[in-house]
């Protein structure tokens, strides 16, 4: 039987670790972050895609030593790929992760990635990596393959071992030797693709297909803000046809959307071609934060309330809602915008932890307490403690004729105050 090592304990790293730990023996998960190890070992997951009692009944081994990994037979590369400050792939994470298995592997064994990147990553830049550190040789004493992963944080109904695991290898036995251990853990199947290279690319495109029509949302809004409608109105008329595909307009960030049209881009730009529809995508995606910023302070200005002093809260700082990851959030964009115009906001948010949120963003969440009688509140993630009660209500802490931004519609259908103004995309 396969011993399993998982390389890297993040969002994706840890469910697939936890998943195999309960099927093979003596599951490996590894990170280099020995704080990460540290909470894991002690039940603690910042991430809270899984429950202390799910890691203290784990039999998986958290470990920060490469030690650890030295009899491992298959090991499973799941470690971040973000882009650099000029949208270019920063493959640095996963270059690192595979000199560390490369320093292990020994012959007869398979390393399968999961982090997404452009196709030809694995066997053209990650196997040279591999045969370099160990000595091997690539296709004769060890192989390669690569599943892309499919974690959506926060999502509770497709969880991993309930979405189609796409699968391969460099070659037909590597291939079903991966589709065998996959198998193991997701009952929804897997799918064969016919070379590493597909695998790679159908990760890729998925993301960036939602991009795509996202920024098609996005666009729609702000021609619908100037016609002086409600683009959810629009959408929730033309969903009445069967084949309208249900896309809302939004603020794109996170580990994924966000960023993996550009390891796209930057694959076809080397290649001699120019993406002008994904690029022009990621353009009007990038600048709904500034737009929203922009709104906020048209309103306040027609309302006749001075900027220089205004009481402006945001509620909600992470990439999404219901999950405490701030990674790529584009909130930061709403606030860069408000302070170019003189506007100092309050910042609140009811998932993520003030620790990140000081180190990832600079920003120092305020007590509940100063959330009064704004001048305006940006909704701008909408977790389920704004709307439940559990933490602030977005409209209550604004003054009566105040103005709300509510950046995803999630106030919709509710009666709100003659004199606000509440604005949405």
């Amino acid at each position: 039987m396969e011993k399993i090592a998982v390389i890297g304990l993040g969002y994706v790293g840890l469910p697939v670790a936890l998943a195999f730990a309960r099927v093979f023996p003596g599951v490996v998960g590894f990170d280099i972050n020995k704080v990460r190890v540290r909470e894991l070992r002690e039940g603690v997951d910042r991430t809270r895609e899984t429950t202390p009692d799910e890691l203290a009944g784990s039999s998986l081994l958290y470990t920060a030593d490469t030690a650890d990994l030295a009899d491992c037979t298959f090991f499973v590369v799941t470690v971040p790929t973000p882009i650099d400050e000029a949208h270019q792939p920063d493959l640095g994470p996963v270059r690192s992760a595979t000199r560390t298995v490369g320093r292990v592997l020994k012959p007869g064994a398979v390393v399968v990635y999961e982090s997404t990147v452009y196709p030809g990553v694995t066997e053209d830049i990650c196997g040279p990596i591999l045969e370099a550190e160990s000595g091997l040789t690539r296709s004769v004493d060890f192989h390669v393959g690569y599943s892309p992963e499919r974690i959506n944080p926060g999502d509770k109904e497709h969880t991993l071992s309930r979405i189609v695991k796409v699968v391969s290898g460099e070659d037909g036995p590597t291939l079903e030797r991966v589709a065998a251990v996959y198998e193991a853990i997701i009952s929804a199947g897997v799918h064969r693709a016919p070379s590493v290279k597909v695998a790679e690319a159908a990760k890729v495109i998925e993301n960036t297909q939602r991009d795509i029509n996202i920024a098609l949302m996005n666009e729609l809004s702000l021609i619908f803000d100037k016609v002086g409608i409600a683009t959810l109105d629009v959408l929730t008329a033309a969903r009445t046809k069967w084949n309208f595909l249900p896309f809302t307009p939004g603020l794109v960030g996170g580990h994924c959307i966000g960023v993996d049209p550009y390891y796209l881009t930057s694959l076809a730009e080397s290649l001699g071609y120019h993406p002008e529809v994904i690029l022009a995508g990621r353009r009007i995606n990038d600048s709904m934060g500034y737009r929203v910023g922009q709104r906020v302070v048209k309103a306040l200005v027609k309302a006749g309330r001075p900027l220089t002093g205004a009481k402006v809260g945001v509620l909600g700082l992470t990439f999404k809602e219901n999950v405490p990851d701030l990674r790529n959030s584009r909130v930061v964009d709403i606030v860069e915008e408000l302070r170019s115009y003189g506007i100092e906001p309050l910042f609140h948010d009811a998932q993520a932890i003030p620790e990140e949120v000081e180190h990832e963003m600079g920003f120092t969440l305020s007590p509940d307490a100063a959330f009064a009688e704004l001048d305006a509140v940006v909704f701008a993630v909408p977790h389920r403690e704004y709307l439940d009660g559990r933490s602030l209500d977005p409209v209550a802490v604004v003054r009566e004729d105040g103005v709300v931004f509510d950046v995803k519609s999630a106030l919709r259908g509710r009666e709100m105050p003659a004199a606000l103004t509440v604005l949405s995309l």
